[in-house]
């Protein structure tokens, strides 16, 4: 299922989003750019939690003076502490800091393209996870012939259990109903073989779990199902998702390396490229990660979109109007719901949404 251009324009009421600047390989001035390429589409305000001399810099050098505010953060987790640093020894690094902003109510949601492990390890811990939820999954979103698939979890949980994999499930297919418009997305499980015996331990128990639970599941699915759209939803654990992840992406750009390579060996070939240069282009749109911006951290009391690491501005920009338009959707408020409906001894009674900003709803 293709994924719906639902974000938001500048005729929408504004919101505050934070963003980790300080996150990133090319931090802060992708952060800084990619808050300005946001800030064309949209009438909310990004406040900037990092650096404020830096930053200062960076938004005076680009002329940004509205609707940016700074927020200073003294300290930086590096991509070789452990996960647990913003939570012990450096609580004014910037991505606790955000997060702290997030538990208060100060801004809507958060983006960050630094330490993957630190952002989720300061969500899942000054936040708390949303009633019945165990355990957070990154849901992120694959391409495929047809448009796009969810793969959750891309790396959040590594050790889970079968039940986590069926909260896993509930979440994405609540993500993909929003992203995607389907009514009931259909839901698959990433495992070595299409019969229900096949796999370890975790994934016949979770086999059974989602064969049970009233979810449209359609089975276990091979390695190359993920890129045929055979389910909106792909369900498995952290490890798997991430290494998945990182193969398909390694393959994509190695495509584009080929391609690029062959393409200047002769005169033929560049001739060749020149007729098919928009079905060059639109594949590169298909495999790029900085179309898609993030991948929502659901879960979480709160709204938390994680990037990749060599993030570009574009990037950014990208997933901080994901972020917007998950803080405009009220997506944890569904997610329990959901919950409720499919799990119903995890979703305690009373408002459990968690959600700092809860706005709109999701599609029927």
């Amino acid at each position: 299922m293709a994924a719906r251009d639902m974000w938001p324009n500048e005729n929408d009421p504004p919101l505050r989003i934070g963003l980790d600047a300080m996150g990133g390989d090319f931090a802060p001035a992708a952060a800084v750019e990619g808050a300005a390429l946001a800030l064309r589409s949209s009438s909310s305000h990004i406040v900037l939690f990092g650096d404020p001399e830096r930053l200062a810099a960076e938004t005076a050098a680009r002329g940004i003076r509205a609707s940016i505010e700074i927020r200073a953060a003294s300290e930086v987790v590096g991509m070789d502490e452990p996960s647990a640093t913003p939570l012990r020894r450096k609580r004014n690094a910037s991505i606790r800091v955000a997060i702290d902003a997030l538990k208060e109510g100060d801004v809507a949601a958060v983006v960050s393209a630094g330490h993957t492990g630190a952002t989720m390890a300061a969500a899942t811990v000054v936040l708390g996870t949303l009633p019945g939820v165990e355990r957070p999954a990154i849901a992120a979103l694959v391409p495929h012939q047809n448009g796009h698939s969810v793969l959750i979890d891309a790396g959040a949980t590594i050790d889970c259990k079968a039940e986590h994999l069926l909260h896993f499930a509930v979440m994405g297919s609540a993500y993909a109903r929003w992203k995607f418009g389907t009514y009931e997305p259909s839901v698959g499980l990433l495992s070595i073989g299409e019969e229900a015996v096949k796999g370890n331990d975790l994934t016949r128990e979770a086999h059974r779990l989602l064969g049970s639970s009233g979810l449209p599941f359609v089975g276990n699915l091979e390695g190359r199902d993920v890129f045929q759209g055979t389910a909106d939803v792909v369900v498995c654990d952290g490890f798997i998702g991430n290494v998945a992840l990182k193969i398909s992406e390694g393959l994509a750009d190695s495509l584009n390396h080929f391609f690029t390579r062959e393409i200047e060996r002769s005169v033929r070939h560049r001739v060749g490229y020149a007729i098919l240069k928009p079905v060059f282009q639109a594949f590169h749109r298909r495999v790029d990660y900085s179309e898609y911006g993030g991948a929502p951290l659901l879960g979480v009391k709160g709204i938390v979109v994680i990037s990749h690491g060599r993030s570009s501005a574009k990037a950014i920009g990208n997933a901080l109007r994901v972020a917007e338009g998950l803080a405009r959707a009220n997506l944890n408020e569904r997610i329990v719901e959901w919950l409720a409906r499919y799990v119903p001894a995890s979703a305690p009674p009373g408002d459990a949404s968690g959600s700092p900003s809860p706005q709109g709803t999701i599609p029927a």
